[in-house]
């Protein structure tokens, strides 16, 4: 057959699953076009071809990688269950494992990069932001209609909430010194237990 000496390029998701294996085993900064074409059998130039840049590929691998906690998400979020104890799921999946969490590696990075983003990176981050708040809403409303949660406004709870578990996740997915995942939880428990399970 013409051409069949010439190796198939993989799928794209292939792809972005080997970068996000990358990052996961070696670190961000292995994370190169040259290491990553060895890593899939394609050319630096080829995978250039297809993402344009590294700002690209980074981009759209943690698109893909949010995917994936997103349906995570959905599963524990539509299970039986009490609001309170999807809003413990929620916030488990939402802080890092640990120091080099690739998944909160690969969004530092981005974020990074993103001062200097076009208006369609910067609406893709977007949505992708908007995909957690949206659902921490849905919770919130769900749980203060069902007597739960203190009557709070969904919405700015959601804010507050987020820009909190952001703060922290940053101090552990860097490795800040007194600050691990257990403590963090052991805070978010107790910002909740204040301002959403106590009564009034």
């Amino acid at each position: 057959m013409a051409g069949g000496g010439r190796r198939q390029a993989p799928p794209r998701e292939n792809v972005l699953a080997a970068a996000m294996e990358m990052i996961a085993e070696r670190g961000l900064e292995k994370l190169t076009m040259a290491a990553l074409g060895r890593e899939v059998g394609m050319s630096s130039g080829h995978l250039l071809y297809y993402f344009h840049s590294k700002d690209e590929l980074l981009l759209r691998t943690l698109e893909w990688s949010e995917g994936r906690l997103g349906a995570e998400r959905a599963r524990l979020l539509t299970r039986a269950g009490t609001a309170r104890e999807r809003l413990d799921a929620y916030v488990d999946l939402y802080v890092p494992d640990g120091h080099r969490d690739p998944h909160w590696t690969l969004w530092l990075e981005v974020w990074n990069r993103s001062q200097n983003a076009d208006d369609d990176a910067r609406d893709r981050q977007a949505a992708i932001e908007g995909a957690w708040h949206r659902d921490l809403v849905a919770l919130l409303a769900e749980g203060v209609s069902r007597g739960e949660f203190r009557p709070v406004d969904p919405d700015r709870f959601a804010a507050r909430l987020r820009a909190l578990l952001d703060g922290f996740a940053i101090h552990v997915a860097i490795g800040l010194r007194g600050t691990d995942r257990a403590q963090v939880l052991g805070h978010v428990r107790e910002f909740l237990t204040d301002g959403l399970y106590a009564k009034a």
